[in-house]
């Protein structure tokens, strides 16, 4: 049996938890904060999720680890068998993650702060977005899905990057970042009224405050060295 280790609060957690319920998958779950040393004992950067495999075998990355089940569970597929499409759904992948995620992280410290980011921070950050934006509207279909009529590993993706750029990137910067890509909003409404969705989100709630307290100490903890 898997055992997805990492904490619900994590978007890059959800995404692989949605996966497996996708995938009807048997697993079990870890509950694991970055900076513990159980986690830098499986984890090679620290970070969540990871996933013991079946046979033992420690994996980290949630792009990695998608791509693992995907090959090791093909029974419920989440890529085209044309390999062009497939190439496709990955680039979209790839693009939420670089040019609208990751970004909006950049905001997190000064949101979990209850301060505003420095405007050439913000500058910085709206420069990327508006090439990931630019770069989501011409490469997402929403037919209904967003690769086109099949549902695939980048709806799951997408759905949880959006999560942070919402929270984030368009709280920082006043900016209703979903709402520039035609058909996003939608596509992402209809998402969360998935019954796995709505499981995750769930979880996600019920570990958010021990997930803040544990934030807030890291915080005021730094402030003091």
């Amino acid at each position: 049996m898997i055992t997805l280790h990492g904490f619900a609060a994590s978007n890059y957690y959800n995404q692989i938890k949605h996966l497996l319920l996708y995938k009807e998958l048997p697993f079990q779950e870890n509950l694991l904060y970055a900076g513990s040393d159980e986690l830098l004992a499986i984890s090679p950067a620290g970070k969540v999720p990871v996933i013991t495999t079946a046979e033992g075998l420690y994996l980290s990355e949630s792009s990695v680890i998608c791509d693992f089940i995907e090959e090791t569970y093909p029974a419920i597929p989440l890529y085209p068998e044309n390999a062009g499409e497939r190439a496709v759904v990955r680039q979209i992948m790839k693009v939420a993650e670089l040019y609208f995620e990751l970004p909006s992280r950049r905001f997190i410290l000064y949101a979990f702060s209850g301060t505003e980011a420095p405007e050439p921070v913000k500058a910085e950050v709206r420069e990327v977005l508006t090439r990931g934006v630019t770069a989501l509207r011409r490469l997402c279909q929403f037919s209904p899905w967003i690769a086109g009529e099949q549902f695939t590993m980048a709806d799951i993706y997408v759905y949880y990057v959006n999560s942070i750029v919402s929270k984030f990137g368009a709280s920082q910067l006043n900016w209703d970042l979903l709402a520039e890509i035609p058909g996003m909003k939608a596509w992402n409404e209809s998402m969360s009224q998935s019954a796995i969705a709505q499981t995750v989100e769930a979880d996600r709630l019920a570990n958010w405050p021990e997930f803040i307290q544990k934030v807030t100490a890291q915080i005021q903890a730094a402030k003091t060295k």
